[in-house]
């Protein structure tokens, strides 16, 4: 199968913890298993059939309390479309599905190794992320 397009940059635009106090880590340790990943993705037109996509991941704690750790990755990757791709819905999927499963690999890494580096060691993500059926659900509910 050709791809519909290609990868001409990508690079970390921010990556970010905040863990306020040693207080807050060692209560962090206890709960973190109830963080959760969420992921935003965004895009914008560029010039020469080129759009700069940014996906967003945070591992937060959905609970409100004072001791949270906080953890963010902001990727950019710039993609050059096809010349003979122009419907919108075909962009959709290229932008939210097809380009976040070649890069999320690298992605889950990088964001891993933050988390890591901060200390909490026993974090993974083990479940994957269908970027296929989370795109065909938001079609379906348009």
């Amino acid at each position: 199968m050709n791809k519909k397009y290609k990868i001409l940059s990508q690079f970390v635009k921010d990556l970010s913890s905040d863990t306020k106090d040693v207080e807050t880590y060692l209560y962090v340790q206890d709960v973190i298993s109830r963080y959760h990943l969420n992921i935003e993705i965004n895009s914008k037109p560029l010039k020469n059939k080129m759009i700069g996509i940014d996906t967003l991941l945070s591992f937060r704690d959905p609970e409100s309390t004072n001791f949270k750790s906080f953890f963010e990755l902001s990727y950019t990757t710039v993609i050059k479309i096809n010349k003979d791709i122009d419907d919108k819905s075909e962009l959709q999927k290229i932008v939210l599905c097809d380009v976040q499963e070649e890069i999320f690999p690298k992605l889950k890494k990088i964001f891993l190794n933050l988390i890591h580096n901060c200390g909490y060691e026993n974090v993974t993500f083990d479940k994957e992320i269908n970027f296929k059926n989370l795109y065909n659900e938001k079609v379906n509910q348009k």
